[in-house]
């Protein structure tokens, strides 16, 4: 055990909050992605007194601090690349209030999407962010990386929803940052910035959020594209059309295969398919923007059109795209699905083209990578499909990933939509916001001077993701 008072630590939190066994300690090293590195101990607080006293501790002896969630990341934001305190705040999962006359919720950071939403349902409102990983995600794991999901083309990102945050800084103080009003004009939005800091510039204890109305209809629709760039074409014509979509989804071939032989589901077999819906609280209105899409559908050779307003008929239309995560696992017994450029953002000009290059990178770089996502908010998703027992295969990924954000660069597009930096992006990352890099790294010492809260990540991360840390992967 290096440098850490255990001890201490069980006075805090209770002996059985504490992990120090090496089983505990290899689980909570990963995440979703391919990173692994080991903390030196995993602490679960309990209540915000109880962070503080951590932090204090902590920082005196210049002790690394990692605030993991569910682990539900992709990008190893919470793998604890410098060791030190894994700091686990699934314990802290208390809704606090719920405030539909100030349209308003305060919720403690251990709090489940799901769940979440699950207690407003019946005051007839909803949280919108809802990444796809909702059953388990954390609102502090999604406020750390500014997470979306499938209606972000309507309804925003985390940062959206966040009205105000009571945060712990790494010398153990707490401060109330934001308000409980929509709007706001005093001084620096530092409850902002915090959202999708990954954990760096403190440990969110509390948060406000806004909701919004469940609105009374919802239709959604599927279209078959023979050709992806006519997908793409069609998500910029609806876009700059004027229409507001709650969702606008692209599936490429690959992952239509993958939920064909894992679901059967008997999807036809085209070169891309478009998911689009339309919501509100006036049927007349969400007909005219159903129509409205359809008609730019049909324009760029869209075929197949189905819509529906029943919920069961919606159910097994985003069934495939619900599903499709997994689902790319089982694409091929000998390849596995790997996050590595797996959400970046391009101008909506270039969906199409940005689907393209991803399938000419894949095939000149001898591997398999799909391009699907949220394309209404300009995210396109990709996974890797390879043979992770061959080194060859890491040399093209590294490859591929490189060329991708290249290109990305060269549109004005971003590295990351909403799933965040960590590991596996940070060379792209800071090319990407080299001439921001060192005010970056300014704000990080006035929050964090002895920079013990998750170090090694964002400006200060390894440039080769590769060699950063152990990989979850059997590599020969």
């Amino acid at each position: 055990m290096k440098n850490i008072d255990t001890s201490r630590l069980k006075s805090i939190v209770g002996e059985e909050n504490i992990k120090t066994d090496p089983a505990d300690l290899f689980i909570y090293g990963s995440d979703s992605s391919v990173h692994s590195a080991s903390p030196w101990v995993v602490a679960r607080p309990a209540n915000t007194e109880q962070v503080q006293k951590i932090m204090a501790y902590a920082n005196q002896d210049k002790i690394p601090v990692v605030t993991r969630g569910s682990g539900s990341g992709m990008c190893g934001q919470t793998v604890p690349v410098k060791g030190g305190i894994t700091l686990d705040m699934k314990k802290m999962n208390k809704i606090l209030e719920i405030n539909p006359s100030d349209v308003f919720c305060r919720v403690e950071p251990g709090v489940v999407d799901d769940d979440l939403n699950q207690a407003l349902k019946p005051f007839g409102v909803f949280y919108p962010p809802t990444p796809a990983s909702s059953r388990i995600a954390t609102i502090g794991g999604e406020i750390g990386n500014n997470a979306s999901g499938v209606r972000s083309v309507k309804y925003g990102a985390t940062r959206d929803s966040v009205l105000g945050l009571k945060v712990v800084l790494a010398d153990g103080s707490l401060v109330n940052l934001g308000a409980r009003t929509r709007v706001e004009a005093t001084g620096y939005q530092l409850h902002k910035l915090i959202v999708g800091s990954e954990g760096t510039l403190g440990v969110v204890v509390e948060a406000t959020l806004g909701f919004v109305p469940i609105p009374k209809f919802r239709c959604l629709g599927i279209a078959n594209f023979d050709q992806l760039e006519d997908a793409g074409k069609t998500v910029a014509d609806i876009m700059g059309s004027g229409i507001v979509p709650s969702m606008l989804e692209l599936v490429d071939n690959v992952a239509i295969k993958a939920v064909n032989k894992t679901m059967n589901l008997g999807l036809p077999d085209v070169q891309a398919a478009l998911l689009y819906e339309a919501d509100g609280m006036v049927k007349e209105a969400v007909d005219y923007e159903i129509e409205a899409m359809q008609e730019v559908c049909r324009k760029n050779n869209g075929f197949g059109l189905v819509s529906s307003y029943d919920a069961e008929e919606r159910a097994k239309i985003f069934l495939g795209r619900k599903k499709l995560f997994p689902a790319l696992s089982k694409f091929s017994d000998l390849l596995s699905s790997t996050s590595l450029a797996d959400d970046m953002a391009v101008p909506y000009s270039k969906m199409a083209e940005t689907a393209r290059k991803i399938h000419e990178i894949a095939k000149r770089n001898n591997i398999i990578m799909t391009a699907y996502g949220h394309c209404g908010s300009g995210c396109m998703h990709t996974k890797i499909l390879m043979e992770p027992n061959r080194q060859d295969q890491w040399e093209s990924a590294k490859k591929a990933v490189s060329e991708i954000y290249e290109y990305v660069r060269s549109v004005n597009g971003t590295t990351s939509a909403e799933h965040g930096i960590g590991i596996s992006k940070a060379s792209a990352f800071k090319l990407e916001k080299s001439d921001s890099l060192n005010l970056m790294s300014n704000i990080k010492r006035a929050f964090d001077p002895n920079n013990i809260l998750n170090p090694g990540k964002l400006m200060d991360a390894h440039d080769d993701w590769v060699t950063a840390t152990d990989l979850r992967y059997m590599v020969a």
